[in-house]
C-alpha cells in the first residue's frame, strides 16, 4: 500500500510568491525539499476549481519546455531533491487577486498525491 503524505507537507513543494502571468498563460515553481521522486503523470492542475487540460500543462528542464502529456511511467517527471522546477500553463488567463491552485501527481511509491495553495500572480 502506498505511503500517504499529508497535504500540509506537500504544500511545502510550492514556492510561495512564484506564481506569475506570462504572455500566454501562467507559471509557478515547485521545489522538492521532502525527498527525491518521480511523477508518472500530472493528475490535476486546477485554478479556482477549473481544471486545465493536460495539453495546456508543461514543465521546464534545463531551460527546455516539455509537455506533461509526454510524461509516462517510462519517461517520468523528476522531482529531484532540492531542485526547483518551473511548471507552465498555456492558454489560460489568470484572474486578478489571489487564486487557488490544486496540483496533483501520480508518484512512484506514493500513488496519487495532491495539494492546494493560494497565491497572487505577478506579471512576467
Amino acid at each position: 500500500m502506498p505511503l500517504k503524505v499529508p497535504e500540509f507537507l506537500l504544500r511545502r513543494l510550492y514556492v510561495k510568491g512564484s506564481l506569475r502571468r506570462t504572455s500566454d498563460g501562467f507559471a509557478f515553481e515547485l521545489k522538492n525539499t521532502l525527498g527525491s521522486g518521480y511523477a508518472r503523470r500530472l493528475r490535476q492542475l486546477a485554478v479556482d476549481g477549473a481544471e486545465l487540460a493536460l495539453e495546456q500543462c508543461f514543465f521546464e528542464v534545463d531551460g527546455s519546455e516539455h509537455p506533461f502529456a509526454d510524461v509516462t511511467p517510462e519517461t517520468p517527471f523528476s522531482l529531484a531533491l532540492n531542485r526547483t522546477s518551473v511548471l507552465r500553463a498555456h492558454g489560460y488567463d489568470l484572474p486578478s487577486g489571489p487564486v487557488r491552485l490544486r496540483i496533483g501527481f501520480e508518484v512512484q511509491g506514493l500513488g496519487a498525491i495532491s495539494f492546494e495553495v493560494t497565491d497572487t500572480a505577478a506579471v512576467d
